[in-house]
């Protein structure tokens, strides 16, 4: 859905008033988050796309990992998970079905989470992701409002699958790339990259999703009351991403992602058009954007690498300033 339109529908919902709701959707955060206790408090969120690739287990695997990722992006664990599944069962082979939920049912147990049930649709475009709850203290809520001047930023997964996806559907993108550069980046976990960061004392932390780079770095820029500043040139990129914006593929959100941003994306960088649409590419099971001490961000990105996740990078810092995103060299 265009985020424009979105915005505008969700000014116009009653606000809750209840102390115990500690996130809501005032901040666009990746999920609301419950006080249940004086020392739990319940993740929930949900997510569900159209499939991205033609195979129904890679699909089942990323929109799973999609969904469960809002959960680690506020600190949380997941626990229980829910199936959403619109499927046109009269169409289609039920096969395609069973394995795109058994790719699903992978990732969930991969989490640590149990699948505990879910809902299904009689549709004619099949769609499918989770319903995710999960826990968190309290007091160690993350959420995209807290990054400080002088912290640097963290990126933990590459950018360019939106137009990626689009060009594997239009025949364009070389197959060996999809499968072993891609696919397997696009369903990893948020997992790893949460529970490291928790040991480096993060200030602020979203996921990379459907509003792009730049949309939801703005959202932590606006949530904070900071600058952000990044290096394009430090982003970490899928192969070939750019190349398919010069071929003139595309995605239906880029241009409703850059209005959102408005003139609070500078770009100062000297990029070619299809650098910049990078930044506003829709991500499908993005990664972490972390904001944490400046001196412990190589440390962290170390660690990282370590624990298997090669894409990490610091791709810039917090500054002081009116809340924006410069794009620098």
């Amino acid at each position: 859905m265009d985020p424009t339109v979105l915005s505008d529908a969700l000014k116009h919902l009653p606000r809750c008033d209840d102390p115990d709701l500690l996130v809501g959707f005032e901040t666009s955060d990746d999920a609301a988050v419950y006080r249940v206790a004086p020392d739990v408090a319940l993740v929930t969120t949900v997510d569900y796309i159209t499939p991205v690739v033609d195979d129904p287990v890679w699909f089942g695997r990323i929109a799973a990992a999609n969904s469960l990722s809002d959960v680690w992006a506020m600190g949380g664990r997941p626990v229980t998970a829910l199936n959403l599944v619109n499927f046109p069962a009269g169409t289609l082979d039920p096969g395609i079905l069973r394995d795109m939920l058994r790719g699903g049912a992978e990732k969930v147990a991969e989490a640590g989470a149990c699948l505990a049930g879910g809902h299904t649709v009689d549709d004619p475009e099949p769609k499918y992701g989770l319903a995710v709850t999960g826990v968190v203290h309290p007091d160690r809520v993350l959420t995209n409002r807290g990054a400080r001047p002088g912290d640097a930023l963290v990126l933990t997964k590459p950018l360019g699958t939106g137009v990626i996806f689009n060009a594997n559907r239009a025949g364009k993108y070389p197959k060996d790339l999809l499968e072993g550069a891609v696919l397997p980046v696009a369903a990893a976990l948020n997992r790893v990259p949460l529970e490291t960061a928790l040991r480096h004392g993060v200030h602020a932390l979203t996921d990379i999703t459907g509003f792009g780079f730049a949309g939801h770095a703005l959202e932590m820029a606006r949530g904070s009351g900071v600058r952000l500043a990044v290096s394009f040139r430090a982003l970490p990129l899928y192969p070939a991403a750019a190349e398919m914006y010069a071929a003139g593929v595309t995605t239906g959100s880029n241009a409703g992602n850059r209005r959102v941003c408005g003139d609070q994306l500078i770009v100062r960088a000297p990029l070619r058009p299809e650098q910049e649409e990078l930044l506003v590419d829709p991500q499908t099971s993005g990664g972490l954007l972390i904001a944490l001490p400046e001196g412990k961000a190589q440390a962290l990105v170390a660690e990282l690498h370590a624990a298997g996740v090669p894409w990490a990078a610091v791709v810039g810092r917090v500054e002081e300033g009116e809340p924006a995103l410069v794009i620098k060299d």
